[in-house]
């Protein structure tokens, strides 16, 4: 009971929640950019949403220990 129940604390944890892998990576992205208005903000996640591929996407999930090689 206490393998499982740390199991699933490690599991809940936010440096390995791929969510978070992604925001982190966003948010770096809009400090390099410097969008300062709602107009520039909202052009800038559209840009930044195009530079996530699927391959990093995998690599978030993989690192966080939903996905197998």
């Amino acid at each position: 009971m206490i393998e499982q129940t740390e199991y699933i604390r490690t599991m809940a944890s936010p440096d390995l929640n791929p969510i978070e892998m992604a925001f982190s990576t966003l948010k770096a992205h809009l400090r390099r950019i410097g969008a300062r208005t709602f107009d520039a903000l909202f052009e800038a996640l559209g840009d930044i949403c195009e530079l996530f591929d699927s391959h990093e996407c995998w690599n978030f999930l993989k690192a966080a220990g939903y996905a197998l090689d």
